[in-house]
């Protein structure tokens, strides 16, 4: 997989939310946070990557040679999930769960599993793992990422 667009952006601070469809309902043993029941349906994955948007983004996009380090990568290493779109906004500071918390009050956001992402929250969020039954449209998102969606491509 590669992710294309701006270099430059990439290379700067900011929080992402990762676009993921999961094709069938999935058993996933997600750490310390034990097994969970994920139901077929897409996520919205919100988390912060203040050393450099392009090695985090990379790195989870990555299904092969990566130890599952953040509780996103038991979910991405799940052949049935794939990341259909990344969004990003440049911040010196970290914006993640203010992002997050404006998905949470998306139509249809649901927590499958509490604490998910949110090991070093601050701010109290159940989650930074949503669940959507339908897909959200991603440009009504009630605030404004940065202008870079980032279709991702699978080599062949």
């Amino acid at each position: 997989m590669t992710v294309q667009g701006s270099t430059q952006a990439l290379a700067q601070r900011g929080c992402y939310t990762l676009v993921i469809d999961l094709r069938e309902k999935k058993w996933i043993k997600v750490g310390r946070l034990g097994r969970a029941s994920f139901p077929r349906g897409t996520y919205l994955y919100t988390g912060s990557a203040m050393g450099g948007l392009g090695a985090r983004l990379l790195r989870h996009l990555r299904k092969t040679n990566k130890k599952s380090h953040w509780h996103i990568d038991y979910l991405l290493r799940c052949l049935e999930a794939r990341v259909s779109q990344v969004l990003i906004r440049l911040s010196a500071t970290c914006q993640e769960c203010r992002l997050n918390q404006r998905i949470a009050s998306l139509p249809g956001a649901e927590v499958i599993i509490r604490g998910f992402g949110a090991s070093d929250c601050c701010s109290g969020c159940p989650s930074h793992l949503f669940y959507f039954f339908k897909t959200p449209r991603v440009d009504m998102l009630p605030f404004r990422p940065y202008p870079l969606s980032l279709p991702i491509k699978e080599k062949k």
